[in-house]
């Protein structure tokens, strides 16, 4: 992990294409921008987190399904 210091208005860069912006930061709190291409998905990890969960839980839901399907297919 590469931890930097930034104070407000300064940027970090991630290749070419992405950039942090440090907005503010107040006691706790960092507000930042990100600067990237529209074909790259940013996330927070919470939200990616739950997203994941629930693809998960859904794909569980489909397999069930299908392995209904199979074996009924063979009773036809």
């Amino acid at each position: 992990m590469l931890v930097l210091t930034r104070k407000n208005g300064e940027t970090i860069k991630i290749g070419d294409d992405i950039e942090i912006i440090v907005i503010s930061s107040k006691n706790d709190q960092v507000k930042i921008g990100i600067n990237a291409p529209k074909n790259i998905e940013i996330f927070r990890k919470e939200v990616l987190d739950q997203i994941q969960s629930e693809n998960e839980e859904a794909a569980k839901d489909i397999s069930s399904v299908l392995d209904f399907m199979k074996s009924n297919k063979k009773n036809l």
